[in-house]
This record gives C-alpha cells, sequence and structure tokens, in this order.
C-alpha cells in the first residue's frame, strides 16, 4: 500500500560540481537543518534517495509536543516549539502547524500522581501544562466515554502536518539558492586526509567541505560502511486516517488504547498508544548487548516478532564502493506493509468510546519505520574524534519517534555547529561520542517514560 501523499517538490535539474555543504535524507531533520545553513549565506545541496519527507517524516502522528520529552531533549524542544511557531511565516507556506494542545488522559491513580509530575516539569519551563478533571478533558468529545480520572492538558502541545512540513522547508530552501535533488542516492563520503572532500552520488560527483548525514533509518549502515560506529535499530508503527469530521473537536487527545489528533482536511490521524512493533533483524544481535538497558524500561511492551525484516537484513550490503548500487538505490522508499487488523482494532477501540466516531470511514492505513537509539535520544554531532571519524562529517539521526516535532531545533543545533556559531542549546547529550567514551546509556527512567 502506497504512503501518506506528500506535497510535490520539484528536484533541481543539474546537479551542481561544488557546494559548501551536502546533506544527505530530505526529511524533516536534513531540510531544517539546510534551511538553516542557506540562511547564513552557505551554499547547500540535498541529496534524496527517493523523495522528500517520504519515510518516516511523513509517516509519523503529526504531534509537535512538549510533554513526555526526555530530559536531555527538553531545552532542544523548547526551542523547536518557538521555531514552529514562526515557521509558516518563514518559509513561506504551510507546514499545518497549530498549537491546539493534547490531552493527556489518566485512567489510574499511579497515572495521575505520574502526569502531575509532568505538569511540574513542564511548569518549570514556564509552560502552562495543569491537572485537569476528568469533565474537562472531555468537554470537547461529545459523548466520548472514557474510564479515565483526570488529564494532563498541555496547551502549548500542537501539530503540524507530516505530508506537508519537509516539503515546503525544502521549497523554501531552493528559494533561498539551495537545490534539492530527488532519486538521488549518495554512494559514498569523499575523504582525504581525515577529511570531507566531497560525495559520490549515484549521478557524479560533489565537491564539498562538510557533510551533515540525516539518514534516518538508513544512517548506521551510511556510517558502517565507513568503519564508525552507531548503535541504531528499527521499529515498526502503524496510522491511519479517517474521513472529515464537520466541526469535529480541535484537540489532540490520548488515552491508554489510543492518540488521535484532528488533521487539515478535517479527519484524524490515529495511532495506538501502545508500543511499536519490532520485527527481529541480523543488527539485533549484533547490538543486544548496547540495547539492552533500553529492554528494562522503554521497550517494556514492544511487541516482538519475526518477519520478512530478517530475511531483508541478511540480503542488505554492509559493505560497497563507490561504482556499486547500494542499498539505498534497491530501496528508495521504505514503505512497509501496515498492520490492518492490529490498527483496525484500535479504529473499532475509538469509535466503542466515541460513537461520533462511528460513521467515519478509514480513508488509509500505513506504517513507518522508526530509526532507535538506545538511549532513545537523538545523535546531533560532529564524527571527528571517535573510531574513524572524519573532520567535516556531521550527523543528525537516530530520534527515536521523537524527530518530528524537534526538527526545527535540531536543524539549528547541527547548524550552530557546523558554522561555529554558539548552540542554541548544550549538544553535549546529542554527542556521538557517548557510545564510545564510556558514559551510561540508557534510558531515563520515572516520568520519562513515553
Amino acid at each position: 500500500m502506497p504512503g501518506p501523499k506528500l506535497d510535490p517538490v520539484e528536484s533541481d535539474a543539474v546537479l551542481p560540481k561544488a557546494v559548501d555543504v551536502v546533506i544527505i535524507g530530505g526529511g524533516i531533520a536534513g531540510t531544517c537543518a539546510a534551511l538553516e545553513l542557506v540562511d547564513r549565506g552557505l551554499k547547500v545541496a540535498i541529496c534524496e534517495k527517493g523523495e522528500i519527507g517520504a519515510e518516516q517524516s511523513s509517516r509519523n502522528w503529526g504531534w509537535v509536543r512538549l510533554t513526555h520529552r526526555d530530559p536531555r531533549e527538553m531545552p532542544l524542544m523548547v526551542e523547536a516549539v518557538r521555531m514552529w511557531e514562526g515557521l509558516n511565516e518563514r518559509v513561506e507556506a504551510e507546514t499545518g502547524y497549530r498549537q491546539s494542545g493534547v490531552t493527556y488522559t489518566c485512567a489510574s491513580d499511579d497515572v495521575l500522581e505520574e502526569e502531575k509530575e509532568w505538569a511540574d516539569l513542564l511548569q518549570s519551563y514556564q509552560i502552562p501544562a495543569r491537572m485537569i478533571t476528568r469533565e474537562e478533558a472531555l468537554a470537547e468529545y461529545e459523548g466520548m466515554d472514557l474510564p479515565i480520572k483526570g488529564a494532563l492538558h498541555n496547551p502549548k502541545d500542537g501539530r503540524a502536518e507530516p505530508q506537508k512540513a519537509a516539503p515546503a522547508v525544502a521549497r523554501a530552501v531552493q528559494a533561498r539558492g539551495g537545490s534539492v535533488h530527488q532519486n538521488t542516492a549518495v554512494r559514498m563520503i569523499d575523504v582525504k586526509d581525515g577529511r570531507v572532500t566531497g560525495v559520490i552520488t549515484e549521478h557524479g560527483r560533489i565537491a564539498c567541505s562538510q557533510v551533515l548525514l540525516a539518514g534516518g533509518i538508513w544512517s548506521r549502515l551510511m556510517l558502517d560502511n565507513m568503519g564508525i560506529y552507531l548503535p541504531q535499530l528499527r521499529t515498526k508503527n502503524t496510522v491511519l486516517r479517517t474521513s472529515p469530521m464537520e466541526g469535529g473537536p480541535e484537540g489532540t487527545i490520548k488515552f491508554r488504547e489510543f492518540a488521535m489528533r484532528r488533521r487539515m482536511d478535517g479527519g484524524y490521524t490515529i495511532a495506538s498508544s501502545a508500543n511499536s512493533r519490532y520485527e527481529i533483524t541480523p543488527d539485533s544481535f549484533r547490538l543486544f548487548g548496547a540495547f539492552l538497558p533500553a529492554l528494562k524500561n522503554e521497550w517494556r511492551g514492544l511487541r516482538f516478532g519475526f518477519g520478512s525484516a530478517f530475511v531483508d537484513g541478511l540480503k542488505t550490503k554492509r559493505k560497497w564502493s563507490a561504482n556499486d548500487v547500494t542499498p539505498f538505490e534497491e530501496t528508495r522508499i521504505m514503505d512497509p506493509q501496515p498492520e490492518t487488523a492490529f490498527i483496525d482494532k484500535v479504529f473499532a477501540q475509538v469509535s466503542a468510546r466515541w460513537p461520533k466516531m462511528k460513521g467515519m470511514k478509514i480513508e488509509q492505513r500505513w506504517a513507518g519505520i522508526i530509526d532507535v537509539l538506545p538511549d532513545v535520544i537523538p545523535v546531533i554531532s560532529g564524527t571527528e574524534g571517535v573510531k574513524n571519524g572524519v573532520k567535516g562529517l556531521f550527523v543528525s539521526t537516530g530520534f527515536s519517534g521523537h524527530g518530528f516535532g524537534l526538527g526545527p531545533g535540531a536543524g539549528r543545533l547541527v547548524a550552530d555547529l557546523m558554522t561555529g556559531h554558539p548552540p542554541i542549546v548544550d549538544p553535549t547529550p546529542f554527542r556521538l561520542h557517548r557510545f564510545s567514551d564510556g558514559s551510561k546509556i540508557a534510558p531515563m527512567s520515572g516520568i520519562t517514560r513515553r
């Protein structure tokens, strides 16, 4: 089944011979970084193996949330929200961003107490989140019957449209003089004397002094081919969208069984609140030790299974040269099969809880693959100093399901690092070195549980 329909981006016809920066990957992280860099006067080319935003950047829930963030991400997310607030005006296009608020319902006293801690944390950042009653939580959802004791409501949380955001930013990059090259896989990063000198794409070479790898689930393969270690795995999530509901509630709500948010087209994006499906791959065994701490907390309740992902992993090339067809060309767009029976059950649960949904149709189902790191926070970092690291090579990846909302902030942070500007937030938690410098690697526990 084809994935979500994206707003179009027209590729530039000519591959440049030389630029300042090549960005590998045209998702939200790559396009936002490109926007920051071109606005600082750099000549930038985005090379995307498929289409702009066609993988997880267009397949996520569309939430832009401050709530339930790892404390290490929180300062960056605060900055990201400030940037989202002005992004439509900046790119002169519609990203779908609306600060519509999110309500996190509490079905038990334990969850209620946990969310109260979250309210306190958010308020310490001057974010006006507060605990509300059951009646307040459901007031917008006429006829919805949830067995809850209250909720945490954050009016600063919002939503945007994943099928619009990355394309809108990419077109703004082009309007500022940058170039976008779709169906243009980067095969190799050209390195001389430990320094980036260019990239070799399937259509030719581009000289450059800096490269940003923002390749999502493909980042580990690219780095592994260079001998650089990135412990990255993948999980699958399935989502559906409904037909439009006239006059439906604008807010976003999360219950223990489901999560749903209003779309610009008047329908709703619905997903399960339960953890994603994890299909065992060869990397699951290679990286078992690195991910063991995460299994105890962040991955509890994950639905494990064997499937085609294991066979695909065995077949995937792990080493190649500039003259070889790479895995990036063999899979232009990762478009996994949605778990139809599973997501239809979620829709049935929503309909049972909210009779207004019973007249709605399921317009589309899709699945996306999420890139995950052991401590469930991203790498936004240079590679110089790690084993086989390269001067001028930077990485922005491993967002672990949090990347859509973080995108503008991550773009600014990595642009700061690449241009020598004072970083917008402390980049230390996001350094690639943390996986090799003896740091304790684990998700934060307690109220940081998503």
